[in-house]
């Protein structure tokens, strides 16, 4: 099994086989917590104005997401797990659109499959990938806005692949080089209204879920699917 880390937009435009998009802070441990309380469907989206549209043609799909880490005008939820209301989301379709995870679903096309990461499912994605036993795995770390690498997306990659070598991990020390370096804005007192102290918690509740979400298309619209694993 050959694993490569790869970085950024490039990564995801260059990642091969079966490809895990890496957004931990926080689009895609958000659409965990948003599947365990009970939504149908995610359609993850790069385009805001996609999310609006179909927004319009479904009046009932819920908008979720971030532009500059707060909610745009008009979304139901930002990208915030702590934010999301159970009984406004069970049963429901959510349009997901965010700076970094969902623009890495999008230009990953050249992947056999891609599933979302996520420290949150860390542990089902590697059983996932040992199931698949792919020859080659990417594992890409999407970063702040898809502009700088951040600690928790690289380290979270690192993460998954000592597990797939059977190298020990030190997850203690991961998080306190995040809680350190770019979560550090999780503890801001003003950024609390869009980033609060309790998304950091809830982002490094490390195997969590027991479920990888997957990649689909239905009518050539990508949309997430559950598989426990």
């Amino acid at each position: 099994m050959n694993i490569n880390i790869l970085q950024l937009l490039d990564g995801a435009k260059k990642a091969r086989g079966l490809t895990v998009i890496i957004d931990v802070f926080r689009a895609f441990s958000t659409a965990c917590y948003a599947f365990d309380f009970g939504a149908s469907k995610i359609i993850p989206v790069g385009d805001i104005n996609i999310s609006y549209l179909l927004k319009e043609q479904n009046p009932d799909f819920i908008l979720l997401g971030e532009r500059n880490e707060q909610k745009p005008p008009g979304f139901d939820f930002g990208n915030s797990p702590s934010l999301l209301v159970k009984e406004k989301i069970e049963g429901k379709t959510l349009v997901h659109t965010t700076s970094s995870g969902t623009q890495g679903i999008v230009n990953a096309k050249k992947a056999d499959e891609i599933i979302t990461g996520s420290f949150v499912n860390a542990g089902a994605i590697v059983q996932y990938i040992r199931q698949q036993k792919p020859r080659d795995v990417s594992l890409v770390c999407m970063g702040y806005a898809c502009e700088y690498p951040t600690d928790e997306d690289t380290l979270c990659a690192e993460f998954i692949k000592n597990e797939l070598s059977g190298i020990s991990n030190n997850y203690k020390k991961m998080i306190e080089i995040i809680k350190k370096g770019s979560g550090a804005r999780f503890f801001d007192p003003e950024k609390q209204d869009w980033s609060p102290k309790s998304d950091f918690d809830l982002c490094l509740n490390l195997n969590r879920f027991n479920f990888v979400l997957k990649v689909e298309k239905e009518n050539n619209v990508n949309y997430l699917r559950k598989i426990e694993i």
